[in-house]
């Protein structure tokens, strides 16, 4: 072989082995960016969330809730929304006598109050919505109820919330601003309560939030009163400590705080936070 031709095969034998490098290193890189990658897919994935999720929440908050739970079950297949609505003092006390639930919605931070002094919310309760009070009479108003005053005439069935419940906490506030004095037929356990005593025409009116009065329609009419703006309530919500789906009842309160969320919650007549 010629000195020349030596050259040139040594020459091909170098170009041969660099591209051979180059290849292995190429598919290693490549390798190594897919692993990255997978790495990187399965440190930022969400935890795979299940089971059920238990809410206890001020009974206002029934209809726009509900609707949220339906919400959250079709975003998280394989997960279920369970409520337990009532007056913010009573759940707040079975929370506190050790029932089993995973958040926690109030209608105001005094009751909020009753759960996170024991030492049984995790975190700050953060206000998700507000709400108005609200007069709501028979329909058509026959009694042509007008004014916050009016519900103080003897011959009006008129029915409050109890007074330790935030409905009728913030009824009572509004009463007293205004040097107004009003003896009910009944106080009721929630806001809910209070409403039906009207829509089953057993009381003329009843002082209740804004957001029930849109939810019963037809069924009655609601007269606004300017003492309300007075006896605004916020409303807080809280993960629990001992909560048993903690994973799902985080991403439930987030759903809430949402602008979702908040888009349900406003079109049922809560004002924004």
């Amino acid at each position: 072989m010629t000195r020349s031709a030596r050259r040139t095969r040594r020459t091909l034998q170098v170009a041969g082995a660099g591209a051979a490098a180059l290849l292995a290193l190429s598919a290693c890189s490549s390798s190594d960016d897919s692993s990255s990658s997978k790495s990187d897919s399965s440190a930022s994935a969400s935890p795979k969330m299940s089971g059920t999720v238990t809410v206890f929440a001020a009974a206002s908050l029934q209809e726009s809730f509900t609707t949220l739970g339906k919400e959250f079950e079709k975003a998280h297949p394989g997960t279920k929304v369970t409520f337990n609505f009532g007056g913010s003092d009573t759940l707040a006390a079975g929370i506190t006598g050790g029932a089993p639930a995973d958040v926690f919605a109030a209608a105001s931070p005094k009751t909020m109050a009753i759960v996170t002094d024991k030492g049984d919310g995790v975190g700050t309760p953060a206000t998700f919505v507000r709400n108005q009070l609200e007069i709501a009479t028979l329909p058509g108003n026959p009694d042509k109820v007008t004014s916050l005053k009016d519900l103080t005439k003897s011959s009006l069935k008129v029915v409050l919330c109890d007074k330790t419940v935030p409905c009728g906490a913030a009824a009572q506030k509004a009463l007293t601003a205004s040097k107004l004095k009003l003896t009910p037929v009944s106080y009721e356990a929630d806001v809910k309560s209070a409403l039906n005593k009207v829509v089953l025409k057993e009381a003329d009116a009843a002082v209740v939030y804004k957001t029930d009065v849109h939810a019963a329609g037809s069924k009655v009419e609601g007269v606004e009163f300017p003492e309300s703006a007075n006896a605004i309530n916020d409303y807080p919500i809280v993960l629990l400590k001992n909560a048993p789906n903690a994973v799902a009842a985080k991403a439930f309160i987030a759903l809430v705080q949402s602008s979702e969320g908040q888009k349900v919650l406003s079109a049922a007549g809560f004002l924004k936070p």
